[in-house]
């Protein structure tokens, strides 16, 4: 009996294993049948991506994807009424084509059932064969589209978003003086809001550079520039230093997701040959946005007229009216952009075919009327969509309330941003990564650290220019004595003032030390950097001043009398010989970026970008020791707008190379990264070069020469992009 059990186990597994290998087999050719019907598109989109280099007249003669060409493509319904083989008049419904038309239902039809035998390994293997085959056919439909009012349109629209952003960099310089006055900020707390703005761009430039892989180029831009406009705004009203810190914060958060996002968007509507030169022409708005905010900041801040106060407690100065309108390119931005669509290669990467292929028909058809051809109809029936792997996302099951579902969205998307981003180290972009991440570093650290030391030097000059005619007085002894004129650049040591009035005068850098002041009237005093320092003041009147508690260092105060002592910080930029002179330097230097900014536009495409990056960067770090010779104030200037203008021709290949180095699913997140980077290092650079103002010449220039030049090396080992597809 037992035998006979063994024997009947026997054969029932064997049946069993038999039924498995049949199923297994027909699988096999079912998938046969699949692939050949998924392959006979593939082989017509190569075959024409490669004709493509071999014959110029190809999109002369005409051509459709997935369909015969049309012989008779000239003779069209605006013309003649109808067409001979249908009546598909222009303007006329068309329908959206779908994705399993003809042989390509049979796609649709088995690709459930050979997914369910397929591990994660094959499936990503699928998908980037998919990519691979998405890349070349975009290219020919952009081709298709060509390039005209719709590019031209979003070019504009994106270019706003970039000049917000050179603004929010050029925006803390200018504020920085007036709001440490403002807002009574010492010595130890003004660094902060420089840092603090760099810092809220380092996080958002990742952060938002993340959510545009996620949620699409157009949604991320539209809500990193609504969060700058709003914060922006917000902190032209703020009192407190700690809310405006705040502010502005919040405010560089937003900005900071602006360039990984328009150079991303922008790239994805381009034809290769229109890239290289057209993302160029766009980096011109960085400099328009640093061109808009030196001249307003010269307009404006100086204008201490152009401010009102409700009592003592709000006051709102001309560099406030300064921040308000510099969050109108922000704002412009944020509205053109309502009315421009999502970015179809993105639509296509998450699988949206039908919205992908009404946003290129839009294109092609907007480029077309605007050529004068409006008959012409766009060809493309079914575009490819890479494979769709499902993420598994584990969710807690008590997610009833609001808060809880937004917690868990919160962090599945935080999640998600990070998993893309540790794709960036993986092969094959690893490389790249690593080598972008140095090019990055050191170009942003030289670049932004000597871009610091520049200003900071020509105001030391200027400030021991200003010390050397300073007036010293000794042992003077005055008495019953009416000062009512200005006391400028003064130093006054031991002297001794009985019964005398200073009446409606102005202090400006004037110190007293070791004077006596005794039955004196101090009246309608307006002063600026002035103090005295072990000073005795003897039954003497204060009335309507601004002589403050902190500007009698080491005094005795005996019997004296304060009446309406003005409180808080005084500004005067009448007063203040630099204020011109500073917006001025700025403007300049930001202009001398224009040639360069040419330069780079008109040769991108025919030097190559590793040329422009490599000699760019090691031409800016030999022009470091010209500063070797800089030793007036005009010189200095003249070396500013050389190294801006070398610098600039890096920046732009730096930002083309870094687009059509990331395939599309992981562009923005790729290149959030390196500009978050760029954000660290310009803050190390800043502290650096900062700290050694006025110390020594030799450490920022071998420094700044160092890094800019290897850097450069660098740059000159990453792989030609020029000829390649958008990945």
């Amino acid at each position: 009996m037992e035998e006979t059990y063994k024997d009947r186990t026997s054969l029932v597994k064997g049946a069993k294993n038999i039924a498995k290998e049949v199923k297994r087999q027909a699988m096999k050719k079912v998938n046969k049948t699949v692939d050949k019907a998924q392959d006979g598109y593939t082989q017509r989109s190569y075959n024409r991506f490669q004709n493509e280099e071999d014959d110029d007249d190809y999109y002369v003669q005409g051509g459709n994807y997935g369909v015969e060409a049309n012989d008779d493509e000239g003779s069209s319904e605006a013309t003649e009424g109808h067409d001979e083989d249908d009546e598909i008049y222009e303007g006329e419904y068309q329908g959206i084509p779908s994705m399993g038309q003809g042989k390509d239902g049979m796609v649709a039809l088995g690709q459930h059932m050979r997914d369910e035998y397929k591990d994660r390994h094959e499936l990503e293997t699928e998908r980037k064969a998919d990519e691979e085959e998405l890349a070349q056919q975009y290219e020919l439909i952009i081709q298709e589209c060509g390039h005209g009012r719709f590019q031209w349109a979003l070019f504009f629209v994106l270019g706003m978003a970039l000049m917000a952003d050179g603004v929010e960099v050029f925006v803390v310089g200018f504020v920085l003086p007036s709001a440490e006055t403002d807002m009574c900020i010492p010595n130890s707390g003004s660094g902060w809001l420089g840092d603090i703005v760099y810092l809220g761009m380092m996080v958002g430039a990742f952060f938002w550079g993340g959510l545009a892989d996620k949620v699409g180029r157009r949604q991320s831009l539209l809500i990193c520039m609504s969060v700058n406009g709003f914060f922006a705004f917000l902190s032209s009203f703020v009192q407190g230093y700690g809310f405006f810190l705040f502010c502005r914060l919040f405010s560089g958060f937003g900005i900071g997701g602006a360039v990984p996002t328009v150079f991303s968007y922008f790239s994805e509507v381009l034809a290769r040959e229109k890239r290289g030169e057209h993302l160029s022409w766009l980096c011109m708005f960085w400099m328009i946005g640093g061109i808009y905010a030196s001249a307003m900041a010269w307009a404006i801040i100086p204008h201490y007229g152009w401010s009102f106060s409700m009592g003592s407690a709000y006051q709102f100065h001309s560099w406030r009216v300064f921040v308000i309108v510099c969050a109108l390119p922000c704002v412009s931005s944020v509205v053109a952009l309502t009315f421009m669509p999502e970015s179809p290669r993105f639509l296509l990467e998450i699988g949206k075919h039908d919205e992908a292929w009404m946003i290129l028909k839009q294109i092609h058809d907007t480029n077309m009327r605007a050529r004068g051809q409006p008959e012409k109809v766009f060809t493309v029936i079914r575009i490819k969509t890479p494979k769709q792997i499902d993420e598994l996302i584990e969710i807690e099951s008590d997610t009833g309330t609001w808060y809880r579902r937004c917690f868990v969205r919160i962090r599945t998307e935080l999640y998600g941003i990070w998993l893309t981003f540790m794709r960036c180290f993986n092969y094959p972009v690893k490389d790249n990564t690593i080598k972008l991440t140095a090019v990055w570093f050191t170009l942003s650290f030289g670049y932004y650290g000597l871009s610091v030391w520049f200003p900071d030097v020509i105001k030391h000059l200027q400030s021991d220019e200003y010390a050397s005619r300073v007036k010293h007085f000794r042992n003077e002894e005055v008495s019953h004595f009416v000062f009512n004129f200005t006391l400028e650049n003064q130093i006054h040591s031991n002297g001794e003032y009985i019964n005398d009035r200073f009446i409606m005068m102005k202090f400006k850098s004037v110190t007293f030390e070791d004077s006596l002041f005794k039955n004196c009237v101090f009246e309608d005093i307006t002063s600026l950097n002035t103090y005295f320092r072990n000073c005795t003041f003897v039954n003497t009147t204060f009335h309507n001043t601004d002589l403050e508690q902190y500007k009698f260092v080491d005094s005795e105060l005996i019997n004296c009398t304060f009446f309406h002592i003005r409180t808080g910080c005084q500004i005067s930029f009448n007063d203040d010989y630099s204020a011109y002179w500073i917006y001025f330097v700025n403007f300049l230097g930001t202009l001398a970026v224009l040639p360069g900014n040419i330069v780079s536009a008109l040769l991108m495409d025919r030097i190559g970008r590793l040329t422009m990056l490599g000699g760019s960067m090691v031409l800016s770090g030999i022009s470091c020791f010209f500063l070797w010779f800089g030793t007036s104030e005009s010189m200095m200037i003249g070396m500013l707008c050389l190294y801006n203008g070398l610098t600039i021709s890096a920046w732009n290949s730096l930002d083309v190379i870094t687009v059509e180095l990331y395939p599309t699913d992981r562009r923005a997140t790729g290149f959030g990264f390196l500009n978050a980077l760029c954000k660290a290092a310009a803050v190390l650079g800043n502290l650096i070069f900062g700290s050694l103002v006025g110390i020594t010449r030799a450490i920022p220039i071998l420094l700044a020469s160092t890094v800019l030049v290897c850097g450069g090396l660098v740059g000159l080992r990453l792989p030609d992009t020029r000829t390649q597809v958008l990945m």
